[in-house]
């Protein structure tokens, strides 16, 4: 998945610290990216959005 022009950002949850964070980049047609912040040219996971909403439906309902 060439995820070249991906815009990132660091998701709203992650801390300011500096520690455990994730960054996401949903402006690109059909694939949602997710990677570790402090590894950006490290691997990214990539989830079709339909997939994506339901993560993140999911991790909201346990909070």
């Amino acid at each position: 998945m060439d995820l070249t022009n991906a815009t990132w950002r660091k998701a709203q949850r992650s801390g300011s610290s500096g520690g455990n964070c994730v960054e996401v980049a949903d402006n690109l047609p059909g694939v949602v990216g997710v990677r570790d912040s402090k590894d950006p040219a490290g691997p990214a996971l990539t989830f079709g959005p339909a997939a994506w909403r339901a993560f993140v439906t999911h991790v909201a309902a346990q909070q």
